[in-house]
């Protein structure tokens, strides 16, 4: 056995990987039970061997398994396996959580001025125009404005374009920092339920007590990881075993868990006293005046609420129902509770937001944008843009747009408005559901997949009257059922490409291997 300790455990992995592993990484493997942890008295230590077994196992084995499950064509250049998630997540990438995004180094790989094995032309400049009709939360717009290219974002959901438009305005600095003081300020000021604090200090001391002895920490994560225990029926036998202590901890404060009404997301997925401190913060965000603080605000509570429905931590991607009572948490491998206040998710999420801005600050290009609520199937984007912007709309009519950056829609896989729902019942914005192209709700049965061709198609021959003429156009699609062929066709373009990419790092539970694939369009 060859021991080490975390910041010599860092070193021997950024030498055998030839890439940087740094201490907060060989924690992680260690802290969710990856490698064992040995030492005491606080001095963690790690096996070389056991890690060296570990990386064997999961990174020189993975492009290989990965490809008999999804075939050779795989191009593992685009899995960016080499990144960490700070990196994936950079700046105002992670201001907001959208499902179904990709990461920005796709996009930065795709429209940069660099050449390679896979890449042998470059397809964008700077000071092009690049188009993305499928806004969702503006990760193509992002990496346009950090890479000097003009770009348009289109979007039929209002709450899409917000998270988009939020990301990518420059704020003046110290207004936001005393806003958001303001905010915190004003909730911290706030108490609905004085029996609160109390409640969850006393509930905290015995979820302690309890996990001390039957999860402890990395080395109960290291058994699980090891394949030989049932966490399934222990965890059912411990989450009853705690349900008697959080009841009787509910009665002697008096805390109410369940509001009174159930009509609407708000009144369901949110514990009663998180609600009526929702609703306090949003009241002091409708006092600012200046209208793109008070979007930004808006944002950070959105987050923050996202992150405080009562939901378990595993299933906050998606939903399944309400959990109002302690629970085992398959994330955290350990008993759990729900949440009764908002007041640390919005401390967190608000300077995190204010670090992000500050970055994106230093790196963003001084090029045009402009993000344009409407549908990509009929929109008049030279008339939309000239009421936002005339010096932008000059470039654009002189220059027109150099291509499309976008991931469509997957047909039948995500309701992209009810993901947000907690967000419309707030803010309300009108849902437009019936606008979705290919949504979860249609299924995927033949009807299903025949609306989204035409709908794709008939976004790229609107998008295309505002092309210039050698145009590029890059689709990410899971194609399953082969409907991009009839897309191109039917959009009197044809595909030149395709670049088939694993996608990693999924927060699902459902780490199957899964591919996408960039269709290159030109005109015939």
């Amino acid at each position: 056995m060859s021991l080490a300790t975390i910041p010599q455990a860092s070193r021997w992995a950024t030498d055998y990987l030839n890439k940087e592993i740094l201490p907060n990484n060989i924690s992680y493997l260690v802290q969710y039970g990856k490698v064992k942890k040995h030492g005491e008295n606080g001095s963690t230590m790690i096996d070389l061997d056991d890690l060296k077994k570990y990386y064997e196992s999961y990174n020189n084995t993975r492009e290989v398994s990965w490809k008999k499950n999804l075939g050779n064509d795989l191009n593992w250049t685009l899995s960016f396996d080499n990144l960490r998630e700070v990196d994936t997540t950079k700046h105002v990438h992670r201001l907001h959580p959208y499902k179904g995004k990709y990461i920005p180094q796709l996009v930065e790989y795709f429209i940069d001025n660099h050449t390679d094995s896979f890449k042998k032309e470059t397809y964008f400049k700077s000071g092009d125009i690049i188009l993305d009709p499928f806004l969702g939360s503006g990760t193509t717009i992002i990496q346009s404005l950090e890479m000097g290219i003009h770009s348009i974002g289109i979007d039929v959901s209002e709450f899409n374009c917000m998270i988009a438009s939020c990301k990518a305005t420059y704020y003046d600095d110290e207004y936001l920092k005393k806003a958001i003081k303001k905010l915190i300020d004003s909730l911290d000021s706030f108490e609905y339920d004085n029996k609160i604090q109390n409640f969850e200090k006393e509930l905290l001391a015995e979820l302690a007590k309890l996990n001390l002895v039957n999860f402890p920490g990395s080395d109960f994560k290291y058994k699980i990881n090891q394949g030989s225990f049932n966490e399934k029926s222990f965890a059912i036998e411990k989450e009853k075993e705690f349900l008697p202590i959080y009841q009787k901890l509910l009665k002697k404060y008096s805390i109410k868990t369940k509001q009174d009404n159930s009509e609407s997301f708000l009144d369901v997925w949110f514990m009663n006293n998180i609600r009526r401190e929702i609703d306090h913060v949003f009241q002091t965000i409708k006092q600012e005046k200046d209208l793109k603080t008070r979007k930004m605000l808006a944002l950070i509570l959105s987050r923050t609420i996202r992150s405080c429905r009562a939901t378990t931590h595993s299933d906050l991607a998606t939903l399944k129902e309400p959990q109002i009572t302690t629970y085992y948490c398959y994330k955290h491998k350990k008993i759990c509770k729900p949440l009764f206040s908002i007041k640390s998710m919005l401390n967190r999420y608000a300077v995190d937001t204010l670090s992000r801005i500050r970055e994106f600050n230093k790196l963003r290009k001084s090029v045009h944008y402009s993000v344009l609520t409407g549908d990509s199937r009929v929109i008049n984007i030279f008339e939309k843009i000239e009421k936002q912007n005339l010096e932008f709309t000059k470039i654009l009519k002189k220059q027109k747009i150099a291509g499309i950056f976008c991931s469509p829609p997957y047909v039948g896989q995500i309701d992209y408005h009810e993901q947000h729902a907690y967000a419309y019942d707030l803010l309300g914005f009108k849902r437009k559901d019936d606008l979705e192209i290919g949504p979860l709700y249609k299924g995927q049965g033949l009807e299903a997949r025949k609306s989204y061709v035409q709908g794709i198609s008939d976004v790229l021959n609107n998008c295309k009257k505002y092309f210039k003429d050698d145009y590029n156009v890059f689709l990410v699609a899971n194609d399953k059922f082969n409907l991009y062929p009839d897309i191109a066709e039917k959009s009197g373009m044809k595909i030149v490409n395709q670049f088939k990419r694993p996608v990693l790092n999924r927060t699902e539970r459902d780490r199957n291997p899964y591919s996408e694939i960039i269709f290159h369009f030109k005109s015939i």
